[in-house]
């Protein structure tokens, strides 16, 4: 076999080719199966003893194994990748989502971002140690795992309940969503290192009241109160609250650029952030919380008042924040709505230092010359949600050199999903350099 960066991109193509939808619904989602079983194969060829586990429900499976490093005495380090991604719609793509097809320069398919890609770079270099008989410093746990884009419940938190020897000496942990580089001006390129999480916190809302004929007066109609109630909740901003990880972001940025990031007027800030491109979509979302009405339910008869109407909502919270969030949520919603969280996952939070960060800063400019590393923090939530549990400091770093052009955070989940050959085999370097130097 080659070096790792030399089947990278076949691997990845594979790996999309693996049908792995997790729609969040045990009874329609496809499972990771097949793609647990494809990573294990690879893995086993090489001489790996692995560890197949299904975590929780049928088909949900995930893979570990072990790297033994030059010092026994030393930490373990975890590098992890879901196998399970969104589902997609084939009619809105310009090529098939499950094609894994190599043209223009990509490779396209559903989960070539998120994150297929970085779980072929963790496979390719797995299997050159391997094959190569390559002695890390530290003892290397690799992970592929389930249920990530549904929050984990069959995956990452499944496992950290059930299974955390497989954990063992593990106490810090690199995964996704960072290391896609951002061009700033004409030759400054920085990579974030993912150092926080926003909490995945899904709501469901609740008004109960008198039903009644559609064709009479009624002054306590649940879905007028229902959807007055969530009006006022979306359009709702709250305020801004800089932690240390967007804090550290925008600092970083204003030595880079000259951009100044006021935080005495929301509009201001926001402004600032709109400078930044594609990648505001993301910071913009970490300055303050959010909570997006994203499902409504009601009634069952066109001239029938129902008793009950129902929403959901999706909120992500900043670290430190639950509880002054949940009381403007109160404040907001008023005495008429129940509220219950379904899915309510702590925001996260780790500081941009330490021995990890310090290589792979220098494994990212080793590279690339031009490149700065800086914290930054996820509006969303990975699998570090259920690490952290286990007293690991979480980073995410899934190198990729990118096109200046290309409005990368557009493709999560998003249609046409595909990640450059060139920045597939930049990043395994780069991730080679880290876990020799980790």
């Amino acid at each position: 076999m080659g070096r790792a960066e030399d089947e990278v991109v076949t691997l990845t193509s594979e790996l999309i080719q693996i049908d792995s939808q997790n729609t969040g619904d045990l009874a329609t989602t496809t499972g990771e199966a097949e793609a647990a079983a494809y990573v294990d194969a690879k893995l086993r060829e090489v001489g790996y003893e692995t560890e197949v586990i299904e975590s929780g429900a049928p088909g949900r499976h995930n893979v570990f194994a072990r790297l033994k490093g030059a010092d026994p005495d030393r930490p373990a380090l975890l590098v992890h990748g879901h196998l399970d991604v969104v589902p997609f719609d084939e009619s809105e793509w310009s090529v098939h989502p499950l094609s894994g097809s190599v043209q223009d320069g990509y490779v396209w398919g559903r989960g070539a971002v998120d994150m297929k890609d970085m779980d072929a770079m963790i496979l390719a270099l797995a299997r050159q140690f391997a094959a190569e008989g390559t002695v890390p410093p530290r003892d290397i746990v690799f992970a592929f795992l389930a249920d990530e884009e549904a929050g984990g419940a069959y995956g990452s938190h499944w496992l950290a309940e059930h299974r955390p020897d497989l954990f063992a000496g593990c106490t810090e942990a690199l995964g996704e969503v960072g290391g896609f580089s951002l061009t700033l001006g004409e030759d400054t390129r920085v990579y974030p290192v993912m150092t926080a999480e926003k909490s995945i916190a899904w709501m469901k809302l609740r008004v109960r009241s008198r039903p009644g004929h559609g064709s009479m007066i009624h002054d306590e109609n649940a879905v007028t109160l229902l959807a007055e109630a969530v009006a006022r909740l979306g359009r709702h901003r709250f305020p801004l609250v800089l932690t240390e990880s967007v804090q550290g972001f925008f600092d970083e940025i204003t030595e880079l650029t000259g951009i100044e990031f006021p935080t005495d007027s929301a509009a201001a800030l926001d402004g600032a952030v709109a400078k930044l491109g594609g990648v505001a979509r993301v910071v913009g979302a970490t300055t303050r919380d959010t909570a997006n009405p994203t499902m409504l339910q009601a009634g069952y008869k066109a001239n029938v008042i129902p008793s009950v109407a129902e929403a959901t909502v999706d909120c992500r919270v900043l670290p430190g924040r639950q509880e002054a969030f949940e009381r403007e949520l109160d404040e907001l919603l008023g005495p008429d709505v129940e509220r219950e969280w379904i899915r309510n996952l702590e925001a996260v939070e780790t500081p941009f230092d330490g021995d990890l960060v310090d290589v792979i800063t220098r494994a990212v400019q080793d590279e690339d010359p031009q490149a700065h590393t800086l914290p930054y923090m996820m509006s969303g939530g990975t699998d570090a949600k259920a690490f952290v549990k286990l007293g690991m400091r979480c980073f995410g770093f899934a190198p990729l050199r990118l096109p200046p052009d290309l409005d990368f955070t557009a493709l999560f989940h998003g249609i046409d999903e595909r990640v450059p050959v060139d920045a597939l085999t930049f990043g395994t370097r780069v991730l080679e350099r880290i876990l020799l130097r980790a």
